[in-house]
């Protein structure tokens, strides 16, 4: 188990970590979180005693890192990828490592086989892309077989399915009773795989709780309902008995209703009751992300700005509309809204034009050539072809002609 109490770490006048008591326990895969900027890493660094915390203490087992007997057969860790000497090879890497904690070689070839770099062991490691060495840490932190292990976000630059094998790794590592801490910015991915989680915010503990019991209490569950879009009196007369209910409804982009206050069933129950038909009644509840973002919105030291691009916007063509502003952009908490959809229903056609023919056996029917555009009506999107080359010259000379 990883415990810190008190811990205060500061650089000059600048505080990176204040006063922050957590504990990581076993059995669980446990989510370190906050802003960039908010102390995890310097957080990890000192529960691996690569820095020495101003005040406070932190123990793994009880124990300060530097105090623990042959630490690195004890804890395993990934903080920085690119920490490894261009020059080496995988193998030799790790065997270097294996070397100083008396590991025996042979389980420098087991955990290349963990990690699925054994094919390319022993290649140079500056060859190797962000995702190899990202396996490559990871081994490196698999080498001792510890029981506590810290990952720093383990998953940058790994492609599908390696950020599915490190879930399952975290998972079944919990599930053989270590302790298990990941770093991660992240949020589908940790919503996946954490148990619990820690969110820190300008170095201080913002919560300290379960995955679900997180994102309940920084959040709120909607329903979402839809009545047919061709009855648009149906609508209104369905938001005012649900606000008459006790419910507070608001519209959203698409003519749909988001309805909070009220079960799903008494819902249902009002729409019987004055008569109107239901397109759509579902449930929704917020995301891990969007838990994230409310209760860190205030502890955010880098926000981003809408780029004016002074000098560099290109004159509009003629009879061109401006781009009109969309409501709430750059806003905390905005999210941009989803493609618009046409007749209320994804990938439909566009009005006025007939569906594609059908195939025997309901595919697409072979395309057939489109008539030739009249010479009056040129494609504005059409390239220009470019310039033919000139051909090069031939030498006609023959060869005793040159002579």
């Amino acid at each position: 188990m990883i415990e810190a109490v008190g811990l205060t770490k500061r650089y000059g006048d600048k505080t990176a970590v204040y006063n922050l008591s957590f504990q990581v326990r076993p059995g669980a895969v446990t989510g370190f979180l906050g802003p960039n900027g908010s102390g995890k890493s310097t957080t990890m660094r000192m529960i691996l005693g690569l820095d020495n915390p101003s005040a406070g203490q932190v123990t793994i087992g009880g124990y300060p890192y530097r105090k623990l007997p042959n630490a690195p057969r004890q804890v395993g860790a990934l903080l920085d990828a690119k920490a490894v000497h261009g020059g080496r090879t995988a193998r030799t890497h790790l065997l270097s490592l294996a070397q100083l904690s008396g590991i025996p070689a042979r389980r420098v070839d087991e955990v290349l086989g963990v990690v699925g770099l054994q094919d390319v062991a022993r290649k140079r490691s500056k060859g190797f892309s962000l995702g190899m060495g990202q396996r490559l840490g990871i081994a490196a932190a698999l080498l001792g077989d510890p029981q506590v292990l810290l990952f720093d976000e383990p998953v940058n630059g790994l492609d599908p399915e390696g950020i599915l094998w490190v879930r399952n790794l975290m998972k079944s590592l919990a599930a053989e009773g270590r302790t298990v801490f990941v770093s991660s910015h992240l949020m589908s991915e940790m919503a996946l795989t954490a148990d619990h989680l820690i969110v820190i915010g300008r170095g201080q503990l913002l919560a300290d709780m379960g995955v679900q019991d997180f994102i309940a209490a920084n959040s709120a569950g909607f329903a979402r309902v839809r009545t047919p879009d061709t009855e648009p009196p149906l609508r209104e007369k369905l938001a005012t008995a649900l606000a008459e209910a006790g419910g507070h409804v608001m519209p959203e982009q698409d003519g749909a209703l988001r309805v909070t206050g009220l079960p799903l069933p008494r819902i249902s129950d009002i729409a019987h009751e004055t008569d109107v038909r239901l397109w759509e009644l579902s449930p929704h509840q917020a995301s891990l992300e969007e838990a994230y973002m409310r209760m860190t919105q205030g502890a955010v030291d880098y926000r981003s700005t809408i780029d004016p691009k002074a000098g560099l916007q290109q004159p509009l063509p003629p009879g061109a509309q401006p781009q009109m502003p969309v409501p709430g952009q750059g806003q905390p908490g905005w999210y941009a809204p989803p493609p618009p959809q046409q007749g209320g229903q994804p990938f439909a056609m566009p009005q006025g034009q007939p569906a594609p023919p059908q195939g025997p056996y309901g595919a697409p029917a072979a395309p057939v050539a489109a008539p030739a555009a009249p010479a009056s009506a040129p494609n504005p999107y059409t390239q220009p072809a470019p310039a033919a080359a000139p051909a090069p010259a031939v030498d006609t000379t023959k060869p005793e002609d040159a002579r």
